[in-house]
């Protein structure tokens, strides 16, 4: 029997619940008004989004006008680098369905819960100066320099965003600033003619591998390099990275 191929990179569903995860800004659309940015938002595996809007705010009059049904509505996430480059945006993620006004007597209790995954220091200001709301989703797309796919909410409930989304800037970061000889080696397993004149950095890390940012005078490309195998955890996250920088020539690529 042959064996399955190993996996490469996350899934469309995985990288909706990172990108929403790493996502530092947020834009909430509704008919007939602009665009609203978010305090706060965050992906539950139930298979909605909870969103904090200024309480005053003609985003949270129309929704909560509307009653029980809702409002269509789209919300527009934006995943920035952690790191200074010439174009910051790693990805777009654009989430479809009908957004609810969450009861009063039920803001607290919920901000309560979003808190303990996600302790994001706006939900203080629910039910004093923003509300809260629940945008059901029924579609996500997600946009990088790879290009663009989607999914359905019963994908999205089934999965995970990475298991080092919470650590990656930081990682991201460290390497940038500290290990350029750790960047330089990974840059090996680059084409030369893709080297030749181009600035590199470290974009992403996960699970499944690292992604380099190549700034060549013409354009920007994407690479990712796989690991032989999924990292579990934080010590074999470091040993897969360590393997991938000291043998430069093994292993494939991937362009995105």
């Amino acid at each position: 029997m042959q064996e399955a191929a190993p996996l490469v990179a996350p899934n469309t569903a995985e990288r909706v619940h990172s990108a929403c995860a790493h996502a530092e800004s947020a834009q909430l659309a509704l008919p007939g008004l602009d665009p609203a940015p978010t305090s706060v938002h965050f992906l539950r595996q139930c298979g909605d989004i909870v969103i904090a809007v200024p309480m005053h705010s003609a985003a949270a009059g129309l929704v909560d006008g509307c009653g029980a049904q809702g409002s269509p509505a789209v919300l527009e996430l934006t995943d920035h680098a952690p790191l200074p480059l010439r174009e910051p945006v790693r990805a777009l993620v654009w989430l479809r369905g009908w957004v609810h006004a969450v009861p009063r007597h039920a803001q607290r209790a919920l901000a309560t819960a979003v808190a303990e995954d996600h302790p994001h220091p706006a939900l203080l200001d629910v039910g004093h100066t923003s509300t809260l709301l629940r945008l059901v989703i029924d579609s996500a797309v997600v946009a990088d320099n790879s290009g663009a796919d989607s999914v359905c909410r019963d994908q999205l409930r089934g999965a995970r965003p990475d298991p080092f989304v919470a650590l990656e800037g930081a990682w991201l970061q460290h390497l940038h600033a500290d290990h350029a000889d750790v960047i330089d080696r990974l840059a090996r397993r680059l084409p030369p003619t893709m080297r030749r004149g181009a600035l590199i950095h470290p974009l992403a890390i996960d699970r499944y591998g690292v992604t380099l940012r190549v700034e060549a005078v013409d354009a920007d490309h994407d690479v990712r390099i796989p690991f032989p195998c999924p990292a579990d955890d934080i010590e074999s996250l470091s040993r897969a990275v360590q393997a991938l920088a000291r043998n430069p020539f093994r292993g494939g690529l991937e362009r995105i």
